[in-house]
């Protein structure tokens, strides 16, 4: 299964939790609940049932989402599905989670605020800022 990309676009359910590595690279979990409208027989949108997903990001991808989509933020998650197994009280439990590549957030309902940050830094520290030079169409956007 860890072949198979997905993209979902939801909501995040909770802030991100960020452990670290015995090595000291971050590991960032959340959730996301996906819900689909639909229109109904009487021609008005209705929700349809929620479905919901465990999203895990690694390095400072996971601190800098931390930083930037608390809980509620509508994102969209592009990444791959990765099949889990494990044993409690003697009873075989799965379930499926998205190892997330790419997220950000939903700019359909929502602005943001776009802070670089310098490589080889966690987390969302703002890179120095080139504002006195005018953008030009023939450079480069970055």
């Amino acid at each position: 299964m860890s072949d198979t990309t997905v993209t979902v676009v939801g909501n995040t359910t909770r802030d991100v939790e960020i452990k670290f590595t015995n090595s000291g690279q971050a590991v960032g979990d959340f959730g996301i609940a996906v819900n689909k409208r639909v229109k109904g027989a009487n021609g008005e949108w209705e929700d349809g049932e929620p479905e919901f997903y465990d999203v895990t990001l690694w390095g400072s991808h996971a601190e800098n989402f931390a930083e930037s989509c608390p809980r509620g933020t509508r994102v969209m998650v592009i990444g791959r599905l990765q099949f889990d197994t494990w044993e409690k009280d003697g009873e075989k439990r799965s379930k499926v989670k998205i190892v997330a590549d790419h997220v950000g957030p939903d700019l359909r309902w929502a602005t943001a605020s776009v802070a670089k940050v310098q490589k080889g830094e966690g987390g969302a520290k703002p890179a120095p800022r080139r504002t006195t030079a005018p953008v030009h169409d023939d450079e480069a956007p970055f």
